[in-house]
């Protein structure tokens, strides 16, 4: 009777399985993947289902962040310590939460370069693929600097046209606020005492008054009519052919599009050049940058050029083909690829255009002012004009 009941028996087999029954586990085969389905997991994976849907981390924090841990791990910390010091001095929010995630992943035995990849709403492809290059070779405080260096400079640029977009927009939603004022509220004042008069009404009274009764019977309409343009256009963008047609349409716009095109070859030169001196292959590279361009001209002649080097041809010929790089780009190109420095080549051509796009800029809004400016006077004085004419002729009639 004795032996069916010992001592010993009962807890040994209860201990572990009160005090500390996850603790063990995980401590021995922990590595990469082990840990993903237990509770340190959640907060990362709630940080990519929930947060990315309704934020986004801007462009400005990520190259600040950049900029910090590049100075950090070339200082020499180790990479943890260098994402838990930049956890802790982030401010709360996406990119701290994300952050955290990182680190909780190296620290669990991925690479950086892995853990930043399950975050693509942050770290994009370009990043992720520097950060594996840099880890591959050895390098991976030089890749980061670069890294900030190119999102500094991307910055720059939506920056400047950001700025120089500012003041023609306001002007044109003050001026239309005020022209909706005076069509929907004043001209029917006048309307009712023209109509006490009996006046004859000059063409561009008559005119005035039809478009005021127009928009106080179908005010709808100011509402109605942006909305099903946005969504026709946006639905319209859907169908490849007419998008293509319509980034083709957008280079050819005098001015604007000469603007879009030089903003669009600094992107193309700085993306590429950036990852070919990071050690990324050309062909993973061209990829890359075939998902980073916004316009599908170009977008589709940098496909052509990928196939192109894939079957041992150059660059040079179909960037010349796509119409959007002239004779001097594509004559540096095929320069520097000749002469086994494409990397450096590319990053003058990209310093070139963005010193050209910073001078478009401010050349563009420099002329888009006065003209903003004319087409209001044009409008006030077309109000003014037939508002006050009737205003003589009854007058007139008085005195007569």
């Amino acid at each position: 009777m004795p032996v069916p009941k010992p001592a010993a028996a009962k807890p040994i087999a209860a201990k572990p399985a009160v005090g500390k029954p996850a603790a063990p586990q995980p401590a021995v085969g922990k590595p990469a993947g082990a840990r993903l389905p237990g509770p340190a997991a959640t907060p990362p994976g709630a940080v990519r289902r929930g947060l990315f849907r309704r934020r986004k981390v801007s462009s400005k924090a990520l190259a600040q962040f950049t900029a910090q841990l590049a100075t950090l791990v070339n200082a020499g910390l180790p990479l943890m310590r260098c994402l838990r010091v930049l956890e802790a001095q982030l401010q709360p929010g996406l990119l701290q939460s994300v952050v955290a995630a990182v680190a909780e992943d190296v620290e669990g035995g991925a690479t950086l370069s892995e853990a930043l990849a399950k975050y693509p709403q942050v770290f994009d492809r370009l990043y992720v693929n520097m950060v594996r290059a840099g880890e591959a070779g050895g390098v991976l405080g030089l890749i980061l600097q670069r890294l900030a260096e190119f999102a500094r400079k991307s910055e720059t640029i939506k920056s400047q046209i950001r700025s120089a977009l500012t003041y023609p927009v306001l002007v044109l939603c003050f001026a239309g606020g005020i022209l909706t004022f005076v069509m929907l509220f004043v001209v029917p004042k006048f309307e009712a005492i023209f109509a006490n008069f009996d006046a004859e009404m000059p063409l561009a009274t008559e005119l005035l008054i039809g478009l005021s009764r127009g928009l106080l019977t179908h005010w709808y309409l100011l509402v109605v009519v942006p909305v099903v343009l946005v969504v026709v256009f946006r639905m319209a963008l859907r169908t490849e052919s007419v998008a293509y047609k319509l980034d083709r349409l957008v280079l050819r716009v005098p001015v604007a599009g000469d603007l879009v095109r030089k903003t669009i070859v600094a992107r193309f030169s700085r993306t590429l050049g950036t990852l070919l001196q990071s050690g990324v292959p050309i062909l993973e590279s061209l990829a890359i940058v075939k998902a980073a361009i916004p316009n599908r001209v170009l977008e589709q002649a940098v496909g052509d050029v990928h196939d192109s080097i894939r079957e041992g041809e150059t660059i040079a010929g179909p960037l010349q083909e796509s119409g959007v790089f002239d004779d001097l780009v594509v004559n540096m190109i095929d320069v520097g690829e000749q002469t086994g420095q494409l990397d450096a080549m590319l990053l003058r051509v990209a310093d070139t255009f963005e010193a050209e796009v910073d001078t478009a800029v401010t050349t563009l809004f420099k002329v888009i002012e006065p003209v903003i400016l004319l087409i209001m006077a044009v409008l006030v004085g077309f109000i003014v004009i037939s508002l006050f004419l009737p205003i003589v002729r009854i007058m007139d009639t008085l005195q007569a």
